[in-house]
């Protein structure tokens, strides 16, 4: 009977240890994913789509990679990210608000462009087959240890949880999650906020009102550069330790279906991308499932987060309303 209950015991720790474990790499998993999301959040909410989330990622993360393994300061390749990230957001502003090209087309081409130049540049630099090299221990951003967590580490359930769930992330992943309040703050509690939201919806109410259309437009895609610039940033210099080739793997295209999923809102942005961030962390862990005599093939695990995403959306997201004004250029009535 006490051999009995021992081995519960055991087996809850060990239970409470593998959640926890997923719940970390959930929130590392999700970092990303909540960044280009929030950038999509600015860059919709005042009429501009941008489909190319996804490439601004792409370019940022070789970028911070780059720089990074060149001069050996992480600071220096999160600062190239963020730089290349906000290139990329001023030819997209240019070409849809400029010159009032198709928002759509202007994303596309944009995903093409940090494809391509990612791969060619960087094999031209390092000769890695486009990745470049491992980066060092400065050249990355390592774990924080937030105060008590060891003193903490033994407190049954609490100590766990705020010792290896909370603590020992990355400082990015802190500045994702600051990130969402600070976003509710600046889109409901500010003039600039009330204004972006205002020229998604009616640009011609804003422009009549003396407000710059184009201005708070290019405002917002540079707020979307930045938050892809330190998304991008993250996956080279925090959840891997240098650039892999076309490493964002589809994550700006997750970002998008999670702000639909949202519904254009911060907080409900996060738990979309926390829980698309749960299922690649299910998959990865669970490659190897057997059912019976028959082996999951580790592709279908690979797939499910993907293939759940397109079930989400088409089955429990409900009615959402885009910003009326989206993909629309504004013309201003003379």
């Amino acid at each position: 009977m006490a051999l009995g209950a021992h081995l519960g015991r055991a087996g809850a720790v060990m239970d409470l240890a593998t959640l926890i474990q997923i719940l970390d790499s959930t929130l590392r998993l999700a970092t990303p994913l909540l960044l280009a999301c929030l950038a999509g959040l600015f860059s919709e909410r005042a009429g501009v789509f941008d489909i190319g989330l996804e490439g601004k990622m792409l370019i940022a993360a070789f970028a911070a990679g780059a720089a990074a393994a060149v001069t050996g300061s992480v600071w220096l390749g999160l600062i190239a990210g963020i730089g290349a990230s906000l290139a990329l957001s001023a030819v997209h502003g240019v070409a849809s608000i400029g010159f009032r090209g198709n928002q759509l087309i202007s994303g596309v081409a944009i995903n093409f462009l940090a494809a391509g130049l990612t791969g060619l540049i960087g094999q031209r630099w390092f000769g890695l087959g486009g990745r470049t090299p491992q980066l060092p221990e400065g050249a990355r951003f390592g774990p924080i240890t937030l105060p008590f967590a060891e003193t903490l580490a033994g407190v049954p359930v609490l100590g766990p949880v705020w010792a290896e769930l909370i603590s020992g992330h990355t400082l990015l992943v802190y500045v994702a999650l600051a990130a969402v309040p600070a976003s509710w703050w600046v889109l409901y509690r500010t003039r600039f906020g009330l204004r972006l939201r205002a020229v998604g919806e009616n640009p011609a109410a804003v422009d009549t009102a003396g407000i710059s259309v184009a201005r708070l437009r290019f405002g917002a895609i540079l707020i979307a550069g930045l938050l892809c610039g330190i998304a991008g940033a993250y996956l080279a210099t925090g959840l891997v330790a240098g650039f892999v080739k076309d490493m964002t793997a589809g994550r700006g295209f997750i970002a998008l279906a999670a702000l639909v999923f949202a519904k254009w809102r911060p907080w409900q942005a996060l738990g979309a991308c926390l829980l698309f961030g749960l299922l690649e962390a299910v998959a990865n862990r669970y490659q190897n499932i057997e059912i019976g005599d028959f082996i999951v093939p580790v592709q279908v695990m690979q797939a499910a987060p993907y293939v759940l995403t397109v079930v989400i959306l088409a089955g429990f997201v409900g009615r959402a309303i885009p910003p009326r004004a989206g993909g629309e250029p504004y013309v201003k009535e003379r």
